[in-house]
């Protein structure tokens, strides 16, 4: 009768051991069955395999399995094709070599590392603290090289996730570039389309249950794709909820752009995700084909930060909802109804009241507010198309080399400007040194210099993107233009014309209004065009 009852333990990571052949499971298993076979004490009893688990973490299912049949005294014999395959932190692994398994009395062998606790000549403590320090190194050594390499192809554009983003596949040609998904693609496009139209989350998600369209998690598992497990899945009856919808109103992936590194493990003996800061992020912009517009995604987040409050039992927003703005106290306004004789007056009010510090709270008529915000909308609107019909006049690549000259004789003073402060920097320290300065001034100049560099290359910046955007076409620096000649026509004021075109609108009084429009900045760019093309300013 055998003397031990003996585990075959089996381990192969993901990381590192599947590019070695001599390591994979069948490999393991006939080393350790030919072992057997030779050694007539021993009877094989069970055989526990963790596919795809590090060493340097002793949390692996087969291997808490085999524990517990130590436990409960069903076998008194480990056997590992080599001491990496137990694990690869020196210091637990040795825990287990010196106290866990003597104390159930348990023999360890390692095949091909000649350790075999039954013998005391088969391997001293030196020989196997050394072997253990040894894998532990080699298990650094690999999460500092796969740590790298993830973070160049982050850097330079390629996708490292294992679950695309709804809407999106990795191409076939390159695994690490993503590509539109046919039908989820056009299903993200008629979600941002429905929100810029005045739709809900919640209203969306209905809509789109209504539809039978079927939600990411469903979608994803009748085609056979592989899915995140818990996190940000959907609900247990995998249906479109409000959640889901404003998850994807929010990925900027979406607009071309990824975003990645977000969320790791702070060392490679710690495997609990964490929220990285985001100075850590890595943006790569226009790394494929975008889904939604720029344009348009900025403008659904700006809905999104806006108090989009619903009227009860209904599934449409407030005209002016987060837009008013008191212009006293500068709180957002209000609106209230008023029942008066049968009928309804709809009014929006600064809930700070003078109470609590609005010295001047304005109430003011929805239906006249409405009225005057849409004359003055189409009025500026009017402005804009004038104002396309003289750019169109414009010999674009002369204003252009203009600019060009313009904003390149900027940066290039404010580059001579850096180089001084910087030069007085560098000599601060030598005054110091010299008596010439005390330490207190040499602090505060010190201070003064660092914040001065610190404008001018904000400075440099901005006027590098000025630059920039000079040197794209016409076409793309006016784009923004179309998203006021479309309401060229418009007759009656609506919540879409509203969050497309208005910033803001800050009530000074029942008849002052001062309007924010969207494209301040670029409107001013095109006024600043037509001035250098020596053309008349509009409006």
């Amino acid at each position: 009768m055998a003397k031990y009852k003996a585990t075959a333990y089996i381990r192969l990571s993901y990381a590192g051991d599947r590019t070695s052949e001599s390591d994979s499971v069948g490999n393991q298993r006939r080393l350790i069955e030919s072992f057997i076979a030779k050694t007539p004490e021993i009877e094989l009893v069970a055989e526990k395999i963790d596919d795809g688990y590090s060493g340097i973490l002793f949390d692996r299912p087969s291997f808490k399995e085999m524990m517990q049949d130590i436990a409960d005294g069903k076998i008194n014999c480990v056997i590992v094709k080599d001491l990496s395959r137990l694990g690869r932190e020196y210091i637990e692994t040795g825990r287990y070599l010196r106290r866990v398994f003597p104390a159930y009395g348990v023999r360890f062998i390692a095949i091909t590392d000649n350790i075999d606790t039954a013998h005391e000549s088969s391997g001293d403590d030196l020989a196997v603290s050394v072997k253990n320090i040894m894998n532990e190194a080699y298990c650094r050594d690999i999460s500092i090289k796969t740590r790298s390499s993830l973070d160049v192809k982050r850097r330079n554009g390629d996708f490292v996730g294992a679950f695309p983003v709804y809407g999106y596949m990795k191409s076939e040609e390159n695994r690490n570039r993503l590509i539109p998904d046919p039908y989820a693609s056009r299903v993200v496009q008629d979600i941002f389309r429905m929100r810029l139209d005045g739709a809900s989350a919640s209203k969306i998600a209905a809509e789109l249950n209504r539809l039978g369209i079927p939600s990411p998690l469903t979608y994803k598992k009748n085609k056979g794709l592989p899915c995140a497990k818990g996190g940000f899945a959907d609900g247990e009856d995998c249906k479109w909820s409000a959640t889901t919808v404003n998850r994807i109103l929010r990925d900027v992936t979406y607009t071309g752009t990824l975003l990645q590194g977000k969320v790791g493990t702070p060392h490679y003996k710690i495997k609990e995700r964490e929220l990285r800061p985001a100075s850590e992020w890595v943006q790569v912009s226009d790394s494929h084909e975008a889904i939604i517009a720029k344009q348009d995604f900025d403008l659904v987040q700006r809905i999104q930060r806006l108090d989009t409050r619903t009227a009860p039992e209904r599934d449409t927003v407030y005209l002016f909802s987060g837009v008013l703005i008191c212009g006293c106290c500068g709180g957002r306004m209000t609106r209230k109804t008023n029942r008066r004789n049968g009928r309804e007056y709809h009014y929006y009010y600064c809930p700070t009241g003078k109470k609590n510090g609005c010295d001047h709270p304005i109430m003011v008529q929805e239906q006249r507010l409405t009225v005057h915000v849409c004359a003055i909308l189409k009025a500026y609107i009017d402005n804009i198309v004038s104002l396309e019909t003289l750019l169109s006049s414009v010999d674009q690549q002369k204003i252009n080399q203009a600019l060009a000259k313009e904003y390149s004789s900027h940066i290039q003073e404010n580059q001579r400007r850096l180089e001084e402060v910087s030069e007085y920097k560098a000599r601060l320290y030598e005054s110091l040194v010299s008596g010439i300065v005390t330490r207190e001034d040499y602090n505060a100049f010190r201070a003064k210099y660092t914040r001065q560099a610190e404008e001018i290359r904000n400075s440099i910046q901005a006027l590098e993107e000025k630059l920039e955007d000079v040197m794209n076409s016409r076409s793309e620096r006016n784009r923004w233009i179309a998203h006021f000649t479309q309401f060229s026509s418009m007759e009656t004021l609506d919540r879409k014309a509203v969050v497309r075109l208005i910033q803001s609108i800050r009530v000074l009084g029942k008849k002052e209004l001062d309007i924010h429009f969207a494209y301040e900045d670029e409107y001013e760019k095109a006024v600043q065009v037509l001035k250098l093309a020596g053309l008349r300013k509009v409006g």
